[in-house]
């Protein structure tokens, strides 16, 4: 497949040329990263314990975009105007196509590696920047071709033919367009943004993104309601012309369907003509400056250290995490954990990039749970003192800190995990209830007291003992779930391609825990006495469950990672 698709992709060879690459390089360059591409290992169709290829992964990914693809027709299906469901059907794949390429393709974007292998060689930046932006144009394809399949067999069927072989060029250009606009971005941004900040913006850019496309997901389909078709009258949203996936949708004009809007002939010659314009200024206008910026980041990148001057050592300008790791852990080791993982989680720009978005993902999709019966988010709010549904906001807030322990021990510098082992550590157990403390300050503490003035401005102080009871609950299961699955010291670890059967099933066995306290909690929720001994069980099991992940022996970190 990547033999065929950069056969195609080498076929316009004479516009590359003309663009300043270097066609042979070109070539070569790109073979050699899509081979590279093919040995990275890939979680899904791996066989566990052989090594070797990886078997079904490609067609599963494929099947799983195609059901995506499945969900993003539906406005072509409910919108009888066609231009305008094309429309919201290119702005659907604009979105998830540019996502993806912000959050996974970015690495290859920025990939200073290239410094250290074809900067010392004759390769001009032309070249390198076109071979970086055809070997995501090549995942794109494999991406796009099964996102967009059900859409294409849906317009064959309703609109005959001529639709169906119409639909390839809009499509083409639209990844040419996301390419232009993510690029261009990141070009900006290093034009504008000094070396060392660079990676900053992009990753609080990439959380930020992740955030609205997790709304767009779960919000929008609000919109399509069959009962109301009227709603999706063009007529309504003329603003809509200057958008470039309607230009990509007037292209059907072309072939006979009705036109609403005045100046969709010129806007279908945009549509063509935009896209291999922006192609073309990205690489000729901007690529120059593009190789010598990338080449500065990591030279100027110090990943918060701080370097001696004359001598002398800079202090750290604060030391409140000191006082908090004294303040909650009792033994060196685990005041040792603490600040490893309070330091470290505000350093890697992995870890924020993953854990980050869960802070905004709660509160859309308590609002997506509130409203899923289609009220109005005026009339759920006038009714939300009389339903206990705080509980369910409560205790799913849980999820950031399982989102953050779930990233506690991968780290892209595993390798450092050497001190661990070469230091006089008894009980590993102490450093890990450490970090895990460190953790649940830092991140589940400051959310849940967030949430919980919500719920106080909104349910009356009648709602603390709520607050309390939720707050202890949540934390046993966070605890319960680190006790059974995190078995490994803090960034110690490259990001596993798979996981056990066993460590898999506790998994989804512990997750009923968290609703069995909740409806406990429901069950009790108008009785204070009820209340009290529940929160009193729980603190003992909790205490229980503390004590037991403190004491995690070395031996039983070996047996963990087999699982």
């Amino acid at each position: 497949m990547n033999k065929f698709l950069l056969y195609l992709v080498m076929l316009p060879s004479f516009l590359w040329r003309s663009m300043g690459a270097d066609t042979e390089q070109l070539k070569a360059i790109l073979g050699l990263r899509l081979t590279l591409d093919d040995r990275k290992p890939i979680a899904i169709g791996r066989q566990p314990g052989k090594k070797g290829k990886m078997k079904y992964s490609s067609l599963l990914s494929a099947f799983i975009f195609l059901i995506m693809g499945g969900v993003y027709m539906l406005p072509l299906t409910v919108i009888e105007d066609r231009i305008f469901s094309l429309t919201f059907f290119f702005s659907m794949l604009l979105a998830i196509i540019t996502f993806m390429l912000i959050t996974d393709f970015s690495s290859i974007l920025f990939d200073s590696r290239d410094k250290y292998i074809l900067f010392p060689r004759p390769v001009s930046d032309r070249t390198i920047v076109l071979s970086r932006m055809l070997h995501i144009f090549i995942y794109l394809v494999r991406v796009v071709i099964p996102l967009a399949l059900p859409g294409w067999i849906v317009l064959g069927v309703m609109d005959g033919w001529k639709s169906a072989c119409l639909f390839v060029l809009p499509l083409l250009l639209l990844v040419f367009f996301v390419l232009f606009l993510v690029n261009g971005f990141y070009l900006l941004v290093l034009r504008l943004a000094k070396p060392e900040r660079f990676k900053d913006v992009i990753n609080y850019f990439q959380v930020f993104t992740s955030i609205i496309f997790f709304a767009s997901v779960y919000l929008l389909p609000r919109l399509f309601d069959r009962k109301n078709p009227q709603d999706f009258n063009i007529l309504l949203y003329p603003w809509v012309r200057y958008s470039p996936t309607y230009w990509l949708a007037s292209c059907w004009s072309w072939i006979g369907f009705p036109v609403t809007l005045k100046g969709t002939a010129t806007f279908s010659a945009l549509a063509v003509v935009v896209p291999l314009a922006c192609m073309y200024l990205l690489v000729k206008v901007l690529a120059p400056q593009f190789s010598r910026r990338i080449a500065g980041i990591d030279t100027m990148d110090s990943g918060g250290y701080n370097p001696p001057v004359n001598g002398v050592r800079r202090k750290a300008p604060g030391k409140f995490y000191h006082k908090l790791a004294y303040a909650f852990n009792s033994s060196d080791d685990a005041r040792a954990g603490f600040m490893i993982a309070w330091l470290q989680s505000s350093r890697s720009r992995t870890f924020r990039m993953r854990v980050y978005p869960s802070f905004a993902f709660i509160p859309i999709y308590f609002v997506y749970v509130l409203t899923m019966n289609h009220q109005s988010i005026t009339d759920v709010f006038h009714h939300l003192p009389d339903q206990p549904v705080h509980l369910f906001l409560l205790y799913f807030s849980s999820f950031v800190m399982i989102s953050a322990s779930s990233y506690l021990a991968m780290s892209d510098q595993y390798k450092a995990a050497w001190v661990y082992y070469a230091a006089p550590v008894a009980v590993p157990g102490k450093i890990m209830i450490g970090a895990f403390k460190a953790l649940w300050v830092k991140f589940f503490l400051p959310f849940f007291l967030v949430l919980s003035l919500f719920v106080m401005y909104v349910w009356g102080p009648s709602s603390i003992s709520d607050i309390i009871l939720a707050l202890v609950n949540a934390t046993l299961f966070v605890g319960a779930m680190a006790r059974i699955n995190l078995k490994h010291l803090p960034f110690s670890i490259i990001e596993q391609t798979k996981q056990g059967a066993g460590r898999v099933l506790k998994s989804l066995l512990s997750m009923c825990f968290i609703g069995i306290l909740g409806f406990g909690h429901y069950m009790c929720i108008h009785l204070l006495w009820l209340k009290l001994l529940f929160l009193v069980l729980s603190c003992i099991l909790l205490w229980l469950v503390w004590t037991s992940y403190a004491e995690t022996s070395w031996e039983n970190m070996i047996k963990g990672e087999e699982q």
